[in-house]
């Protein structure tokens, strides 16, 4: 992991001296798509930082709630969370990409945090294709041409997704776990038995039980999973309550319980989308300027530092395994994902 001073003379700036500027109140009181009002910048102690007042605005099917940082104008730069964690993950890294002048947008997917749809009749669907496409209409709502997207987890799959359906919105890729996009039918397939442990959850919320499990006991979940997910990682409560509350979300149960079971093949997408799962069933190249991360501690991290993914990314390219580190990458090394961001916007202005 890069430490906090090496970060500083790589990117120019220190974390002390990031700023959390451009903030400002929800859409619907400060009208959607209006410059935000620079604040006072957070204190960034560790795991305790703050975005203070979110943003939200109208794309697509959804009401999307997310924090921006940076100049209006700057180039963006959009962070995307998985699960089960939420737009705190990038808290420590939007300050550091805005110091250097970038618009950062960090939203809440769908199922989470200030994100609601915007119609009580719209089907709670979770399919790999429908939250990419989430993102591409919050570009649109913004106004933003392109961006580079970053992620992990579902952040990273989303990211993988939107590089592949739409290069032309997707300026550099940074992709935690390197090519995510799902093939349902090659999950037919078993993995090695201790893959298939590491995906334990996945096959609780397969059950009536684990829907259950997961409505009664949702945060006594996310925790485990986290412990699990980043052996390595010392949070401490506040760090967890904070996050914990973008569960408290009305339809988080039924996206995440969608999701996984969608992934199986024991829950139906919605068929307007089935052109697009084909598409990415076929395993497209990803074309855009990338750089994967893996963590060295991440259970779900594939053997091979990255060379059985390699071939999925056809562009310039680069690859970094973090020592130490699990599966919540930009929580965990903040500094190393906001250099590979950087890294990745470098690659694409070749």
């Amino acid at each position: 992991m890069v430490d906090r001073r090496s970060f500083g003379k790589i990117m120019g700036v220190g974390a002390a001296g990031a700023s959390l500027t451009g903030w400002s109140g929800d859409a619907a009181a400060d009208g959607a798509g209006e410059e935000p009002t620079a604040t006072a910048s957070p204190t960034l102690s560790p795991g305790h930082a703050s975005f203070g007042r979110l943003r939200r605005i109208d794309a697509g099917e959804l009401s999307i709630g997310y924090a921006e940082a940076g100049p209006a104008h700057g180039p963006a730069v959009v962070l995307l969370h998985g699960w089960p964690y939420d737009i705190h993950s990038f808290v420590e890294v939007a300050p550091l990409l805005a110091a250097r002048g970038h618009r950062v947008i960090v939203p809440y997917l769908r199922g989470h945090g200030t994100t609601r749809f915007r119609s009580a009749k719209t089907f709670r669907n979770a399919q790999q294709s429908v939250v990419a496409l989430d993102i591409i209409a919050l570009l649109d709502a913004l106004k933003i041409e392109k961006a580079v997207l970053a992620g992990f987890d579902w952040g990273a799959r989303t990211a993988d997704i939107i590089a592949v359906l739409r290069p032309e919105r997707c300026r550099a890729l940074v992709s935690v776990g390197g090519y995510l996009i799902t093939d349902r039918e090659r999950n037919k397939q078993p993995l090695p038995p201790k893959a298939e442990w590491a995906w334990w959850y996945q096959y609780y919320f397969a059950t009536e039980r684990g829907r259950l499990g997961l409505e009664r006991n949702r945060a006594d979940l996310a925790r485990l999973v986290w412990t699990f997910n980043s052996p390595t990682w010392r949070y401490d409560d506040a760090t967890f309550d904070r996050t914990a509350k973008a569960f408290d979300h009305p339809d988080y149960v039924a996206i995440v319980i969608h999701n996984y079971r969608w992934r199986l093949g024991l829950a139906q997408g919605d068929p307007r989308y089935d052109r697009l799962e084909r598409q990415l069933a076929a395993g497209p190249v990803v074309t855009v300027p990338t750089v994967t991360l893996d963590g060295g501690k991440d259970p779900f991290t594939a053997a091979g530092d990255g060379s059985s993914y390699r071939d999925r990314f056809s562009g310039p390219y680069a690859h970094r395994t973090l020592a130490d580190i699990g599966h919540n990458v930009p929580q965990e090394a903040p500094e190393a994902f906001a250099r590979a961001v950087v890294e990745a916007d470098g690659l694409a202005g070749r």
